[in-house]
């Protein structure tokens, strides 16, 4: 986990509410790095505050050679701005490969066009097989388009991706922008080991309650905590647990932190 905040991050810079008050708060935006060898390694998402965590994590240092990095590409699952503008911030790398949905690309047409210019940009579709020993699947979620992107067509502007070990057959499901729990999400995390679900909000009412401002989870396409807890359930042997916490969101029950590590075996 290198990062497990919603947009803006907790605490956030213009908010006082209790949680942000507290001071306890220390999340930077959500990104997580996967590896299936644990030599080569994918972002889920590019946060802002992709850099630092960059820096701060070992696994993820450059090396051995002098522009070399074990980061191989960045897989898309919104093109929100809290999941896409650490693009800008990835522009050094001799060589991008970036995975999203045909909406997703089409809306970031100009960050594409922006990046082409320093780096050797390949943009990918997904289902794929990933390097080091990874297959990648993908499940549209949602059709929640970002505010930048409300005039454009498409279906599948939200997912949810599962990736899976080729070697051992353990999984992994990254669902932290789910705004329902449909028979096909369902049967999408089944058999997963570890399912990392949207953490954004606690309760349905949360942000109304908390800043006075309006605005209900679900409106936000985001499946408060305490609904998705009711179908998790129903997976006893898989472990649920949940990132994209809102600044708002003062729940630590299986919340991870940034750092964390989601070991599938």
């Amino acid at each position: 986990m290198l990062g497990s905040a919603a947009g803006g991050g907790a605490p956030q810079w213009n908010c006082a509410c209790a949680v942000c008050l507290d001071g306890r708060a220390d999340r930077t935006q959500d990104t997580v790095a996967v590896s299936g060898d644990g030599t080569v390694w994918y972002l889920i998402n590019a946060g802002p505050d992709i850099r630092s965590q960059i820096l701060r994590t070992p696994d993820l240092a450059p090396g051995p050679g002098l522009r070399q990095t074990p980061v191989r590409g960045v897989l898309l699952t919104t093109a929100e701005l809290d999941h896409t503008l650490g693009l800008l911030s990835l522009r050094e790398a001799v060589r991008l490969e970036v995975y999203a949905t045909a909406a997703v690309t089409e809306a970031l047409a100009p960050v594409r066009s922006m990046l082409g210019h320093y780096t050797d940009l390949r943009w990918r579709a997904m289902p794929v097989r990933l390097d080091g020993g990874l297959d990648l699947d993908r499940l549209t979620v949602g059709r929640k388009r970002p505010r930048y992107a409300a005039d454009l067509d498409g279906a599948d502007w939200v997912s949810a991706l599962r990736l899976t070990d080729r070697r051992t057959g353990s999984s992994f499901v990254y669902a932290t922008c789910l705004p329902a729990w449909t028979a096909e999400f369902d049967a999408f995390v089944a058999g997963a080991d570890q399912v990392l679900l949207d953490g954004t909000f606690a309760t349905e009412d949360e942000l109304t309650r908390a800043t006075g401002r309006p605005g209900s989870a679900s409106s936000m396409g985001h499946l408060p905590m305490a609904s998705s807890r009711v179908h998790a359930a129903r997976h006893p042997g898989t472990r649920f647990r949940y990132g994209h916490v809102n600044n708002t969101n003062p729940s630590t029950a299986d919340v991870v932190a940034d750092g964390s590590e989601l070991l599938t075996s």
